[in-house]
């Protein structure tokens, strides 16, 4: 009778499997991973948080690792079933922030709602709200979503071009004190160098965006990704086809936009009809 194959404690869970093979590849080399990082190229931060489970990675450092360790295709086929796996819409986004805070250039295409780049704290708080966050999850959520603006400030911000549609700007909040706060605000960002913002009104027709808001990001490396949003999921999108058949999605949806000049003149207008509240 042939002996049985004795299983192993490893997690089956794709996303722990993945983590708990970085870690045993490593070790099994005697490696720190500041020697790692030497070997390999990608930063030791990045190795300490794959091998932790904080993040999956991408898939040109799992390669990476796979070539030095001749473990191909065992790491990239564990990623990608940890990518693949429904649970990690998050995981993805988390990557989306991690690219989002690095990014040379970056353009959007909004739906209903302000750009989180350019949400003021009140209107974050509603739209959070909105979508069910409370107590210390929502306290958090804000700090976090506000913390991003961080991006387009500094001496050096990276250039950021967005499109709104009209909806955005007629999409008001119930409190108008705040709803004032957040045009206002867009009329002040849309002053900045580095900001080059577009309304696209509506009776332009429809789109190929019309129901899916989009932001490209473009990387260090040279390369440009994409992460598309809707009412029920998210997508981080790095293939080049489909990366460069959004990027004329955008550019047809930029040329039926306003001139800079009359969609600031469109958000003031805007900004004039909401009403002011009563002095005390």
């Amino acid at each position: 009778m042939p002996q049985r194959l004795v299983i192993t404690e490893r997690s089956h869970e794709p996303r722990k499997r993945f983590a708990e093979e970085l870690r045993c590849l490593r070790s099994e080399r005697g490696l720190s991973l500041r020697e790692l990082e030497r070997e390999v190229g990608w930063d030791s931060s990045l190795f300490s948080k794959m091998e932790s489970g904080g993040t999956l990675g991408g898939p040109e450092v799992v390669q990476a690792l796979d070539q030095y360790y001749g473990s191909a295709p065992l790491l990239l086929t564990l990623w990608e079933l940890a990518v693949g796996d429904p649970t990690q819409f998050k995981e993805r986004y988390r990557r989306y922030m991690v690219l989002e805070a690095e990014a040379l250039g970056l353009w959007q295409y909004s739906v209903s709602r302000p750009p989180g780049l350019l949400q003021t704290t009140e209107y974050a708080r509603e739209a959070l709200t909105a979508g069910g966050l409370r107590g210390h999850e929502l306290d958090q959520q804000v700090d976090a979503r506000i913390g991003r603006r961080r991006v387009l400030e500094g001496e050096d911000p990276p250039p950021f071009r967005v499109i709104l549609s009209e909806l955005v700007l007629r999409n008001s909040l119930r409190n108008t004190r705040a709803w004032r706060e957040q045009l206002e605000f867009l009329v002040e960002a849309s002053d900045r160098p580095n900001i080059t913002l577009h309304v696209l009104p509506f009776g332009v027709g429809l789109h190929g965006l019309d129901s899916t808001d989009v932001m490209f990001l473009r990387l260090l490396d040279g390369r440009t990704v994409a992460y598309t949003e809707n009412d029920v999921s998210g997508e981080l999108i790095e293939e080049t086809s489909k990366v460069h058949h959004l990027q004329r999605t955008y550019d047809a949806v930029r040329d039926l936009a306003l001139s800079l000049a009359e969609s600031r003149s469109f958000v003031l207008r805007m900004l004039e009809e909401v009403p002011c509240e009563p002095s005390t």
